[in-house]
């Protein structure tokens, strides 16, 4: 991984890591509209390295409050347990309009961090089974490998279990 150049340029996301002096690597391939296996699994396979360890973004609403879940492309976020997580009772995904519009970004490429604004965010655990992890950098066909730790300190994420497979 590398140090962040001086004078930080890219998406929001990039921006976010080079302030922070986060070492993190820009992972870029070409994203195919036409691929059947969704954005995370196709940088997984583009890129090489095992889907277990690229994460999806998603925007929620816990009992009318935005948050935002990160989880591993190979399975489903357990809306149950995100609500839990963040003390709430009740857990629905947002509209990819309303997604879009709080976090800046667009669906296939909305990024944890770097948003519009921050949101509670909740990262699965099965991050920390790995040095690094892969996470949109805010723009389809394009990812960032960061650390764990980093991930969750920059976004100010709860680490638990909310993903299902």
């Amino acid at each position: 991984m590398t140090k962040p150049k001086h004078g930080p340029t890219g998406t929001p996301a990039l921006v976010a890591l080079a302030a922070a002096g986060v070492a993190h690597t820009v992972r870029a391939y070409e994203h195919d509209p036409s691929s059947a296996l969704g954005y995370g699994l196709e940088a997984a396979q583009v890129l090489g390295v095992p889907p277990e360890q690229v994460f999806k973004t998603l925007l929620t609403s816990v009992d009318g409050r935005l948050v935002v879940a990160v989880v591993p492309v190979t399975g489903q976020l357990d809306l149950k347990a995100l609500a839990q997580a963040v003390g709430g009772k009740r857990a629905e995904m947002a509209a990819p309009a309303v997604a879009e519009r709080a976090t800046g970004y667009v669906v296939g490429g909305i990024s944890p961090l770097g948003q519009r604004q921050q949101h509670p965010t909740v990262v699965d655990e099965t991050a920390w089974l790995f040095d690094t992890v892969l996470v949109s950098a805010g723009r389809r066909g394009l990812d960032v490998e960061v650390a764990p730790a980093d991930l969750v300190r920059l976004t100010g994420a709860v680490v638990a279990d909310v993903a299902k497979d």
